[in-house]
């Protein structure tokens, strides 16, 4: 599985990119934890803080076809290490903040921006460009990887931080965490990236977005990652409000997600080694299927600990697993060129639906005291991915070339 990574030069990249997306996705995934003493502190109220995490999740991926635009034209470089600084400043500037506003500003704005131009799209376009293509499917599932070991190890650390030095001492702590990352960003791009080859069709970076944004498929694996984006966001921003109203203990929601980092760690290996041998719209159309039965026998479950930590697990396996299938999936159609961009688009509407799941979330247990109309509206939304991926095409998209006037 990892013969194609075993030359050190690919190992360098594969690795620093994934400790990249550890430290941006591992702090991004935790700040759910921060909602209760947060709102105990300040009396923002959870509709308002949910509201913040809410524009994050917007933000995260509407940055992401900025961030890549960037970084094909310019390079990854400046691209990664303003997010680092962005995300640093983002938490440190965060418990000075007097009201909703700022917190939406800094918590919510600040803080995800940082993290999405340090994310998925910058890092697995960079790594594509710099990786032969044996190495890149690979290669995609360990640096997901990365992103599911920070939740794994950023959740009990964030929880365990918010007991002994508060919430404020743990938005610090991951500000300097993200300030010490910049050095992987040197060692990413260090090596070269490989010459892109003279392709007919390739008209420039504009004609291929209006190329993609017109292809039946691409829009259909947007539509599907719509869902994923909602259900990601529901429950890492809420996860541990349904702990709560259960009666269990807080550590019960850090444990779950960091079982759902360790277990993903498996399933982006996976998914990784699956894109070599099947089609990935069978994959992600596997992946979320899957979800959609998850939900239906948590619903059916009593609420114990144990209940969330297999519930955790079987999400974890998926959780953000649907990420190399689905750049995969970009790659076949579009190449490798504009990856960063046409990727981050999608993710563009992951988060679209990752605000409406953080938001949507914060009303509905604001105005009905639980989350029971969420969970179906998840589970819905999982059976409808999983059907809206099969009719994707993975053929490559002929891009007629524009003639001269």
């Amino acid at each position: 599985m990892f013969r194609s990574l075993q030359r050190p030069d690919v190992l360098l990249v594969t690795l620093a990119a994934a400790g990249i997306l550890m430290v941006t996705m591992g702090t991004r995934q935790s700040f759910g934890l921060l909602i209760a003493p947060m709102d105990a502190s300040t009396g923002f109220g959870v509709a308002s803080i949910s509201f913040a995490l809410a524009i994050g999740q917007f933000a995260w991926g509407a940055v992401q076809p900025v961030a890549g635009a960037v970084a094909d034209r310019y390079g990854p470089r400046p691209v990664l290490a303003a997010g680092l600084l962005i995300l640093a400043v983002g938490c440190a500037v965060t418990p000075f903040v007097q009201g909703a506003f700022g917190l939406a500003l800094t918590f919510g704005l600040l803080a995800s921006m940082g993290s999405g131009a340090g994310s998925f799209s910058v890092l697995i376009g960079a790594a594509a460009q710099r990786l032969p293509i044996e190495s890149r499917g690979t290669a995609s599932g360990v640096i997901n990887a990365g992103g599911s070991f920070g939740q794994f190890i950023f959740a009990p650390i964030t929880q365990k931080l918010i007991q002994t030095v508060g919430w404020v001492g743990s938005l610090w702590t991951m500000a300097i965490i993200s300030l010490a990352t910049l050095p992987l960003v040197f060692k990413l791009t260090g090596k070269a990236a490989a010459p892109h080859p003279q392709v007919e069709g390739d008209n420039g970076l504009r004609h291929a977005v209006v190329t993609a944004m017109k292809d039946r498929s691409y829009l259909l694996l947007h539509a599907g990652f719509f869902t994923c984006g909602f259900h990601i966001a529901f429950l890492v921003t809420h996860l541990p409000g349904e702990v709560n109203l259960c009666g269990l203990p807080p550590s019960v929601a850090s444990w779950s997600l960091a079982i759902i980092g360790l277990t993903n760690i498996f399933g982006s290996l996976y998914a990784g080694a699956c894109i070599a041998k099947y089609r990935s719209k069978y994959v992600l159309a596997m992946m979320y299927g899957s979800r959609a039965v998850l939900i239906a026998l948590y619903l059916m479950a009593p609420r114990t600990d144990m209940t969330f930590y297999l519930f955790a697990a079987g999400l974890g396996f998926t959780w953000l697993a649907t990420v190399p299938p689905t750049a995969a999936i970009v790659s076949k159609l579009f190449g490798t060129r504009y990856l960063g961009t046409l990727f981050g688009l999608t993710l563009l509407s992951h988060q679209i639906g990752g605000f409406l799941g953080a938001w949507l979330g914060g009303v509905t247990i604001s105005q009905f005291g639980d989350f029971g109309w969420m969970w179906y509206a998840d589970m819905l939304l999982a059976a409808a991915a999983a059907l809206i991926n099969l009719p994707i095409r993975e053929a490559p998209v002929v891009r007629p070339v524009v003639q001269a006037a």
